[in-house]
């Protein structure tokens, strides 16, 4: 079985839900829930969908009473989530569902045409395929809204966690030291101590200046690697001396440290490279813009032609950003701060704005431009390339935190709606 029909079979079964406000026929009433109903016809739907999957697998299941008793639960979750979205008025029109299954099918590399004859293969129809997933996402909605504010991740479990998860890689994390060691004399004085201490903190302020770490090491150093310009060579924090690991750990390349003070000396340790480390850097840009909202007093056109005097007067120096930006902006949050926005990554913005940006040099005012907000005119203050790999390692551990616990939530939140409803079974 190809990747796509394993796909829409799982995904057939996983949002089979009610669909009895378009029952036509009669049909048994299985199962009572508060003021709604499954069907006889769903959960034997459920059943040989089941069924029909554990085939396509080669799989072994129990008997059909088991497979009802599974069947009749979800089917009535699922009813209680519908109820639930029909009492918080949460609807999916059907251009937002247009736009979701485009993106399944854009997810899975096939078009909307393919995927219709996927599931019709499936002996599903089309009609109930599209309605199954309108209920998938109105219970996806239903289920956020109620259990996420169920769900507390304190700062303390995310810094456990990367700390954890540092821990576990830190085999696989190479580094590559250099190595200077001003020597201490046996049985050296305070003086003594005092005046190498002093040659190293010297030694360290040249090399951080830009003075050659190797040229530096084979002239002063007396460490056993100093001929080779300090090289100690590639090793993992478990394999060098613990007086190194402690200053080492998580440290770029490039990195010089010290004077770290041991028995024999005092060390200068540069990071030569490293390998195994995962580093994250992005761009983020500081920009200021003015936006001009179409009203039904002013068209759009008349918005653009408004920007377009207003970058006129801009380039000539008639005016200033800020004080446009003052007047003229709707934007509120960054009128008052001259149209200034903090500093942030283009990809959070519109493709529009982000386009513009992406475009335009530091100190250029683009030319108006639309988003769905309104016409923007923008201009690039300054870029800066932030290293983001703490804070990917804090957000990767809030996700896997936050799944961890969403998930408990929310088994438990479907327990205490089932708990709460009036639920019957109904005998043949």
């Amino acid at each position: 079985m190809n990747k796509m029909s394993k796909f829409f079979c799982v995904l057939i079964l996983a949002s089979v839900s009610m669909i009895s406000y378009s029952q036509e026929t009669l049909d048994r009433v299985a199962v009572v829930v508060n003021d709604g109903v499954v069907l006889e016809s769903e959960v034997d739907q459920m059943i040989q969908q089941v069924k029909a999957n554990a085939a396509e697998r080669g799989m072994n299941l129990p008997s059909d009473e088991v497979l009802r008793v599974q069947a009749i639960d979800r089917l009535v979750l699922r009813q209680l989530q519908l109820q639930m979205a029909d009492r918080m008025g949460i609807q999916v029109s059907d251009a937002q569902l247009q736009q979701a299954m485009l993106g399944m099918a854009r997810e899975n590399g096939v078009t909307i045409d393919e995927m219709r004859e996927e599931v019709e293969r499936s002996g599903t129809s089309w009609a109930n395929f599209r309605e199954n997933i309108r209920n998938e996402i109105i219970t996806g909605e239903v289920q956020r809204g109620a259990v996420q504010r169920r769900v507390y991740v304190s700062p303390q479990e995310i810094s456990n966690l990367v700390k954890m998860m540092a821990e576990m890689s830190e085999d696989e994390v190479e580094y590559r030291l250099g190595h200077i060691l001003i020597a201490l004399p046996d049985r050296a004085t305070a003086e003594e101590a005092q005046t190498a201490r002093r040659n190293a903190e010297a030694l360290l302020e040249r090399l951080r200046d830009g003075a050659d770490f190797a040229e530096a090491a084979i002239t002063t150093s007396s460490g056993s690697a100093a001929l080779e310009g300090g090289d100690l060579g590639w090793m993992n924090i478990n394999s060098m001396p613990t007086l190194f690991a402690e200053v080492i750990r998580d440290k770029p390349a490039g990195e010089i440290v010290g004077p770290i003070k041991s028995g024999v000396g005092f060390h200068i340790l540069k990071v030569l490279d490293t390998r195994g480390i995962e580093t994250t850097e992005v761009e983020e840009v500081k920009a200021r813009h003015i936006l001009i909202k179409p009203s039904v007093i002013l068209s759009d056109r008349a918005a653009q032609e408004k920007l377009n005097e207003i970058r006129a007067k801009l380039i000539s120096g008639e005016a200033t950003f800020a004080e446009m930006a003052a007047e003229h902006s709707a934007d509120p949050g960054s009128a008052s701060q001259g149209g200034v926005l903090d500093w942030a990554e283009p990809e959070i913005y519109a493709d529009a704005f982000k386009n513009a940006l992406q475009r335009s040099d530091i100190g250029d005012i683009s030319e108006p431009f639309k988003t769905e907000f309104g016409w923007h005119i923008v201009e690039v203050m300054d870029r800066r390339v932030q290293d983001t790999t703490e804070r990917n390692k804090q957000n990767r551990a809030y996700q896997l935190l936050f799944s961890r616990k969403y998930q408990e939530e929310l088994e438990n939140w479907q327990q205490e709606i089932r708990d709460q409803a009036y639920i019957e079974q109904v005998d043949e």
